[in-house]
């Protein structure tokens, strides 16, 4: 392996975090960059070499000032054979060797790692929030802001090894350089230095302050363009392209707006800077002239000192921007926290155990939940299902039928009562091995922008082909397959489906979210209108396949068309919350009560969902 390679090497880019992130700054930088401060200490102890080689730079050139001053110009190499030799070694071999160690050490050991350190970071941490984190924030302002605080975070880090680290390497030894020369030089560099420090501090906060809100700017337009452009189909069928370009500039003008805000600031920053810096020569070279006029100082001194001088001159203007960047990105580091550091609202209790495969009981006990509010949800439910026991699940809209389920999976925690599953409290069981035990096809199914092939393999990643197209067919949906063709010529299994499968009719998206479930083949089936979406010739082929399906399976089935659910085990109704009837189709027609009421309405169809309309009817 080469050298390059083994340094490269030196931090683990995909680490885990130690806990979850901090919410003060400092906290949260540490959290971040932990496990990678061995290669930073090396790129900045690099760094601030070369910053030495900028002092030892300046003195050489001195010293071949005062040599060629004092020296026989008839046979400068006898005499200054030492100086000659030391001057070709540094430029020639310890000069180069430095710079190359520092720009390796930034290009190899930084560059490439600290970034995806935090975003990998940053990403599970997010990707283990709640689903309503989710749902009360836009896709694309999550990822902006993702990107962006690993961005700013990187930039802190790097700039302080390339910056930081050399500026204030070259700063002490200029200063160890100017003692030797004469005290005064020194206190005037410090004075210098305290001005120079009382100017950033002046406008660092300001430009942090406003970096922060250009950068919560910024993610807004992400996300309100995102968002269009998600949603483009609906945007087009309701002829709404003007309606989605205000609400796009919108958000542009309030980034421009925060731009300018930062531009200010960034100008009278650098004019401000510009003036100080000039004041450093002034004060170095007229000081050491001074010196020399006096014979404190030699010629080589004045030299060492205005090259010096000039170099933090320049160095002045560079590190001030650095600077400025930096508490710019710390602005964006604190915007980005914000938003992405919240505890999570759902996690593992302590000690959660891991299941294995289940048989598939499940308990709802005195379960109760509204969503925070005072009504809806699920009220005081209790409802025990055996396993291999198929349950169809029925009511109007409202009635809790998603929430039943939605507290199954542990989207949401239980605010009374509890759910077990073969007798373990879901809440002391881990999130990923309880949602193992479970298989779901929605009515809104959710596609990838990836492979068919790789959408069905989501169920069991470690599955064959020959498995994925078993599944396949068992969900009727290998034929269609094998027909497909991306943008890209991929064809049958390996055609993308676009994005949330938009390229695919919605039967067709049902029967691959059948076959992903097929292929998992948990102990537990939920099916929450699974074939809704489906023609009847088709409809009819796949419900025989679920009928296979669902052998050995415990099965929650939601329907709205009571036809699909008739030939379960038991068919509890609800409304408002609560279990009203249960009992086999024909248990629940004798009754004639609510079910029975829907049966008729039906017939055959789908269930009627406007409560109100009927009572009123009546």
């Amino acid at each position: 392996m080469s050298l390059h390679r083994r340094m490269g090497n030196m931090v683990d880019a995909f680490r885990p975090a130690d806990g979850p992130p901090p919410r003060t700054l400092l906290a949260f930088f540490r959290w971040c960059l932990s496990g990678a401060w061995g290669g930073l200490t090396l790129a900045g102890i690099a760094s601030a070499l070369a910053g030495v080689c900028d002092v030892l730079t300046a003195i050489l050139l001195g010293m071949a000032v005062d040599a060629v001053a004092t020296g026989n110009p008839t046979d400068p190499w006898s005499e200054q054979a030492a100086l000659i030799a030391l001057f070709l070694g540094f430029f020639l071999l310890i000069r180069p060797v430095i710079f190359g160690l520092s720009t390796a050490s930034s290009s190899v050991i930084v560059g490439p790692n600290i970034l995806p350190l935090v975003l990998s970071r940053l990403h599970r941490w997010t990707m283990g929030q709640s689903v309503t984190f989710f749902d009360n924030d836009f896709a694309g302002r999550l990822a902006q802001k993702q990107m962006q605080t690993a961005r700013a975070v990187t930039d802190v880090a790097t700039e302080m090894v390339n910056v930081v680290a050399f500026a204030l390497a070259s700063v002490l030894g200029s200063a160890a350089f100017l003692v030797a020369v004469d005290g005064w030089g020194a206190l005037a560099l410090l004075v210098w230095l305290a001005s120079y420090f009382a100017l950033i501090r002046f406008f660092l906060p300001l430009v942090r302050e406003r970096s922060g809100a250009r950068a919560s700017a910024r993610a807004m337009v992400t996300g309100q363009v995102v968002d269009t452009i998600t949603n483009i189909k609906t945007v087009k069928l309701f002829a709404h392209t003007d309606h989605e370009d205000r609400a796009a500039l919108g958000a542009m003008a309030g980034f421009r707006e925060r731009a300018l805000d930062f531009g200010v600031v960034s100008s009278w920053f650098r004019l401000s800077l510009m003036f100080i810096a000039g004041v450093l020569p002034v004060i170095l070279i007229g000081g050491s002239v001074m010196l020399w006029r006096d014979g404190l100082a030699t010629p080589g001194d004045v030299a060492a000192a205005g090259a010096i001088s000039m170099r933090l001159s320049q160095m002045t203007g560079w590190v001030s921007m650095a600077l400025m960047g930096m508490w710019g990105s710390i602005g964006e580091v604190e915007d980005g926290m914000k938003t992405l550091a919240p505890p999570h609202a759902l996690s593992d209790a302590p000690g959660a155990i891991t299941l294995n495969r289940v048989k598939g009981r499940i308990d709802y006990d005195h379960v109760s939940f509204a969503y925070g509010r005072e009504t809806g949800g699920l009220d005081d439910l209790s409802l025990h299902i055996l396993p291999g026991q198929r349950i169809g699940i029925v009511g109007a809209s409202g009635a809790g039928k998603s929430t039943l389920v939605a507290l199954l999976l542990r989207l949401y925690d239980v605010e009374k009562g509890k759910i077990t599953l073969d007798g373990h409290d879901i809440r002391e069981v881990t999130q990923e091995s309880l949602r193992q035990q479970i298989a779901m096809v929605t009515q809104e199914t959710a596609m990838f922008n990836r492979s068919a092939r790789d959408n069905i393999l989501y169920g069991r990643p470690d599955a064959s082909m020959a498995e994925i197209e078993t599944a396949a067919k068992a969900a009727e949906a290998h034929e269609f397959i094998l027909g497909l063709e991306d943008y890209a010529g991929r064809k049958g299994y390996e055609a993308h489906l676009g994005e949330r499968g938009v390229k695919l009719s919605g039967g067709q998206r049902q029967r691959i979210a059948l076959a992903r479930a097929i292929l998992k083949d948990a102990p537990i089936l939920v099916l929450d209108e699974a074939t809704s979406a489906l023609d009847s010739e088709v409809e009819a082929q796949v419900q025989e396949a679920l009928a296979r399906a669902m052998q050995g399976k415990t099965v929650l089935a939601i329907a709205h068309r009571l036809s699909t659910i008739a030939e379960l085990d038991r068919i509890i109704v609800l409304d408002r919350g609560r279990i009203v009837e249960a009992g086999t189709h024909e248990d629940l027609l004798a009754e004639n009560g609510l079910y029975a009421r829907y049966w008729n309405r039906q017939s055959g169809g789908f269930l009627g969902l406007d409560e109100a309309a009927e009572e009123a009817a009546e």
